[in-house]
């Protein structure tokens, strides 16, 4: 029998969780205590369900990992806990999280991710709480979490409990006279028989491996060395029948290989590099912890997640999940291109527009109002778990290919010649000083909010753009009521283009100010995006004086 002890602490400042958790360095996790405080806290905010409960552990593969699930381990021993669902080595995706808090209906789940940031010693961590809707805690969580930090003064552990993760099993410990239990379970398994229960894998097979009436449709498919590279092999190799040829980077490496795991079009360019150059008719990307996504056609035809969100949603009949269940509502992030309004308004469906954030998401779904939404930021998913999920969006778009006939391109010029065209990008400006960016958002504001802003005349590049409405964006979730303010700086101009200002809350140090530019155009959809944005972009570096307060001259990140 091993029994628990209480360590006096002292509170870390700065302990606050962002959108999707706590991020910061490894260097900063691995200092004394720091660790332990904030698991301590997520078991604290939950004190009065936490004897006899069962809660999900798992991560994304990076550095520091396998050291922290022993940490939740012992600490989660220590408090009363019944039981943990650990994945194997202490590896789980995102969505697999949320799918397996939901299917055991566990009290929640402890997700060690830094998502899409870098991995390795030197480099970034993360520890985020899921509720037992298996979504991201809620505001209300998150702010009594970080209170919580601010006035630790001990945590309970139990440092002579050592359990392996390394193998399926389960172990089973006595410690202060309670009985406690570690289930080490296959980290693909329950999600990939979920993924063929939603989808209809003959069918993908069929596309994949070609027919008497259909050439092979060859693909490929890149973990970027994160957590989905086990899902992608089983998913992929085993279930679909690809090849090795099909597949790339699917060993989760603790440093991601040195790369940046973000499925972009700059981060991920070696696989655009690769689709452009090789005999691919499919492409896609997932980063990190499993729940992004880039989608790309042959010839490294670039979709757009605004647009992958509307294509998917003009088109949810052909996937069994939704022919069984039916379609509720969609929604989007508000920085989002609004392409997928017009599909809501097509097809007389709700369409909400919420915060950044997907825990924004889950309340709709919890009510029973939403099925598919999406973020700008190559999020995308639907109802069947909490979590945006990168390799349902893949197998989505296959469901779509499959069904149709169709190329990526060919689906998406047929969507935008009927619905028009979202001209959308983003530009990334990162590790900036968060000083001089919150300097700039605030002059941006009163610059917005002062008389005659609105109705005001802004040209550049032959083209001339009048004021709507500026605000800063806020939300009523119209479930619960609760308020999200100062979402983002919104420019909404009379023709319906935006630009959007944001600081991310994502990153795990200095700041990351994000400019969204999204321009509408119903008959001109053939045009390249660089050109139809080049006058707005333009318009949004002078309104922002963003090049004056980051100093920078070019963005880290265009999507």
């Amino acid at each position: 029998m091993s029994n628990s002890v209480t360590v006096d602490t002292k509170p870390y400042e700065g302990q606050k969780p962002g959108t999707s958790g706590l991020r910061k360095k490894v260097k900063v996790f691995i200092q004394e205590n720091y660790t332990e405080n904030f698991i301590q806290c997520i078991l604290d905010v939950n004190k009065t369900s936490l004897i006899g409960s069962t809660l999900v552990v798992g991560g994304d593969g990076r550095y520091l990992v396998k050291e922290v699930v022993d940490k939740i381990i012992k600490i989660s021993a220590a408090n009363g806990v019944s039981k943990l669902i650990v994945g194997q080595n202490g590896i789980l995706s995102t969505p697999a999280v949320s799918y397996i808090i939901r299917k055991y209906k566990t009290l929640g789940g402890i997700v060690l991710t830094a998502s899409h940031n870098p991995g390795g010693a030197d480099e970034d961590f993360g520890i985020k709480f899921n509720c037992s809707n298996g979504g991201p805690a809620s505001d209300a969580t998150t702010d009594a979490i970080y209170k919580l930090t601010t006035s630790i003064k001990q945590y309970k552990i139990v440092p002579d409990l050592n359990c392996a993760i390394d193998k399926i099993d389960v172990h089973t410990f006595k410690v202060d006279q309670r009985q406690f239990t570690v289930e080490v379970i296959d980290a693909v398994e329950d999600y990939v028989s979920y993924m063929k229960e939603i989808f209809d894998f003959p069918k993908i097979k069929a596309l994949i491996q070609g027919t008497e009436q259909r050439k092979p449709f060859n693909v490929l498919i890149d973990a970027m060395n994160g957590v989905t590279g086990p899902y992608v092999k089983r998913i992929f190799l085993e279930e679909l029948g690809c090849s090795e040829k099909n597949v790339r980077r699917i060993v989760p490496l603790e440093d991601f290989g040195g790369a940046h795991p973000d499925p972009n079009l700059t981060y991920a360019a070696d696989l655009v590099e690769a689709v452009k150059e090789g005999d691919y008719d499919f492409g896609a990307a997932f980063d990190g912890d499993g729940d992004r996504n880039m989608i790309l056609g042959r010839d490294a035809f670039f979709v757009t997640p605004s647009d992958s969100l509307a294509v998917l949603a003009d088109n949810l009949e052909c996937i069994p999940y939704f022919a069984r269940g039916g379609v509720r509502g969609l929604a989007r992030s508000m920085p989002t291109a609004a392409a997928v309004d017009r599909v809501a308004a097509a097809r007389a469906l709700p369409l909400f527009e919420v915060p950044t954030g997907w825990k924004y998401f889950g309340n709709l779904m919890d009510a029973g109002q939403l099925s598919l939404c999406g973020e700008e930021s190559f999020g995308t998913g639907s109802d069947h778990v909490r979590e945006k999920d990168g390799l349902w969006a893949a197998l989505a778009w296959l469901s779509l290919l499959a069904h149709s006939g169709r190329s990526v391109q060919e689906m998406l010029q047929a969507h935008w010649k009927q619905f028009g065209r979202n001209y959308f990008t983003r530009y990334d400006y990162e590790n900036c000083t968060s000083e001089s960016c919150e300097e700039m958002m605030s002059v941006l504001e009163r610059t917005m909010t002062s008389p005659g802003f609105v109705g005001s005349a802004h040209s550049a590049g032959g083209k001339e753009y009048v004021v709507k409405l500026a605000d800063n964006f806020s939300y009523v979730d119209p479930i619960d009521q609760s308020v999200a303010k100062r979402q983002g700086l919104r420019i909404i101009f009379e023709d319906g283009s935006r630009i959007v200002f944001r600081l991310s809350g994502t990153g795990s140090s200095g700041a990351t100010v994000r400019v969204y530019v999204d321009s509408y155009e119903a008959v001109s959809v053939g045009g390249a995006a660089a050109d139809a944005l080049g006058p707005l972009v333009s318009i949004a570096l002078d309104i922002s004086r963003l090049k004056q307060y980051t100093g920078r001259d070019e963005p880290t990140v265009i999507t």
